[in-house]
């Protein structure tokens, strides 16, 4: 699956504010790029960029050569991109199969009529639909508690729901949004592996925003990192780690 993502001199201004300035960067298919930078940096605007929550002010968003601003979110999705939040929204009311049978309606083939009058058609779509969503369940351990409301959950199978939902629009670039938020060392690494094993089996770029170094050096192949809205450095986890303007805007000194 093709997925590349081109951020060309992008800025967004609220007011007087400029909480991204000229920002340029891409992710090509299959990569595992990570953004990182100080809380209140501009890594979860920069998200709601590339997702259409919000419209850049100047400077422009291609993913696999179609220009994003001006579609609006539920459209980039059906292009190809899914996100997860910091905060997690899964659908309170509902339990975790009709979670993630929700983020599937946007591929259903049949309409009203045919939901209304039943036919052989529908069947055999929601069927597969079973199947498939069954699958995802089943890959990240909660196929036993599909009946189960997604508040009952714990937190580190919640997190791990909202991806599954995530990857049921059939991304072809994932944004997670601090996965490893409230997490501790065990649940960490655990993601870890996770994000490694999604990035294979579903042949999908990810993009990552974390504050965990060690997560971040530990699977990204490149590091984008901001500061006040600004790119201060790119390259790879080696190279970031060592560049005066990342050790003194975030990762500190000894």
């Amino acid at each position: 699956m093709s997925a590349e993502l081109n951020l060309d001199k992008v800025t967004i201004q609220f007011g007087g504010l400029k909480a991204v300035s000229d920002l340029t960067f891409s992710i090509k298919s299959g990569e595992l790029l990570g953004l990182i930078g100080p809380n209140g940096a501009g890594k979860t605007t920069i998200f709601n960029l590339i997702t259409g929550v919000y419209q850049p002010t100047s400077g422009s968003i291609t993913f696999n050569g179609i220009s994003i601003p001006g579609h609006k979110p539920s459209q980039i999705t059906r292009l190809g991109i899914a996100r997860t939040f910091q905060n997690i929204r899964l659908f309170g009311s509902l339990n975790v199969f009709d979670n993630v049978r929700a983020a599937m309606m946007m591929h259903l083939q049949h309409g009203i009529a045919h939901a209304l009058v039943r036919g052989p058609a529908f069947h055999v779509e929601e069927a597969a639909i079973e199947a498939e969503i069954l699958d995802l369940l089943d890959i990240f351990k909660l196929a036993k508690r599909r009946d189960e409301n997604s508040r009952s959950l714990n937190y580190g199978d919640q997190r791990r729901l909202e991806i599954v939902r995530a990857l049921a629009t059939k991304p072809k670039l994932l944004l997670l949004d601090e996965p490893a938020a409230g997490m501790n060392p065990t649940e960490k690494d655990e993601l870890m592996e996770l994000i490694h094993f999604i990035r294979e089996k579903f042949d999908i770029a990810i993009m990552l925003v974390e504050h965990d170094m060690k997560v971040v050096m530990g699977i990204c192949q490149r590091i984008v990192v901001v500061e006040y809205g600004i790119k201060i450095a790119e390259g790879t986890p080696e190279q970031v780690k060592q560049d005066p303007k990342v050790i003194a805007a975030y990762l500190g000194t000894e």
